[in-house]
């Protein structure tokens, strides 16, 4: 009976629950160590949570603004190439860490955009504007240009590839 309970506690829930009895642990063997560790949570939190508030203002907005419609036809399944153009493009000039992008990507998923170019988005993070001066710098142009087109390549390969086993697990 007690187990049928803690079945339909949220996911979320018992992780802060685990959390917290860690830090109960912890504060209890060495107090020192807890607060330090506490104190750095915070930090990480506070900085984080500025971030998402942005990320969920703009949420807000292209809720309001942006049609549904706008983004499926645009992102959905009919977008046809201009859908992965637009996944290649917008990854690589959005900065930023992904997991900040998650819930935002997330409400767009809700909205109609397919699961392979979400994929596309993901993978194509890795070319970011600010640093190719830097792989120049370190490992030269050819380098870097020959890195970002096989980033750009095998993330449209995933992209078909997780698209594709995703829509024979829905059908």
């Amino acid at each position: 009976m007690v187990l049928n309970k803690f079945k339909k506690v949220p996911g979320g829930l018992k992780f802060l629950a685990v959390v917290l009895s860690i830090y109960v642990l912890t504060g209890i063997v060495d107090f020192d160590f807890a607060k330090i560790a506490f104190s750095r949570f915070f930090e990480t939190f506070t900085g984080i949570f500025k971030i998402l508030l942005i990320v969920f203002i703009v949420m807000f907005f292209v809720n309001i603004f942006v049609k549904p419609e706008t983004i499926r036809r645009h992102l959905g399944k009919d977008s046809g190439a201009k859908g992965w153009f637009y996944a290649i493009i917008g990854s690589i000039l959005i900065s930023g860490p992904p997991y900040i992008l998650f819930p935002f990507l997330g409400e767009l998923r809700k909205h109609g955009v397919k699961d392979s170019l979400l994929i596309v988005f993901l993978n194509n993070r890795n070319i970011q504007p600010v640093f190719l001066p830097v792989m120049i710098f370190y490992f030269g142009t050819p380098f870097t240009v020959i890195i970002s087109i096989y980033i750009i390549l095998f993330s449209f390969v995933n992209g078909l590839i997780v698209g594709k086993i995703l829509e024979s697990k829905i059908d």
